[in-house]
């Protein structure tokens, strides 16, 4: 198999062209805007991606989760919270059933 493209290899490029020109990345820009922008960015991609899923169109659905990825990631990197964090959080909750884990949060 080749080379698997992660998510922290999007993270990586993504702290790479936070460090661009805003005249020459889109991610810059996005940055640039504010938390705020960024966070309203991801809901649109959000919104985007649950429509194509619902459309059973699968070249549209793989587009939208992708630019759903990428903006979540902008998002961590606005708010300044690093991929492994996040990551670290979803293998703490693995590490027991979804049920148990959802019932032992605070209501």
């Amino acid at each position: 198999m080749g080379f698997m493209f992660a998510l922290e290899d999007l993270s990586r490029l993504i702290d790479e062209r936070a460090q661009a020109s805003a005249a020459t990345s889109y991610t810059r820009t996005l940055l640039d805007k504010g938390l705020a922008h960024c966070a309203k960015k991801f809901g649109e991609e959000a919104f985007e991606t649950a429509i194509a899923a619902v459309a059973q169109d699968d070249s549209a659905f793989r587009a939208e989760a992708a630019d759903l990825l990428y903006h979540l990631l902008v998002l961590l990197r606005a708010r300044g919270v690093p991929l492994a964090d996040v990551l670290g959080e979803l293998e703490r909750r693995t590490r027991r059933s979804g049920l148990e884990e959802k019932a032992s949060r605070p209501a």
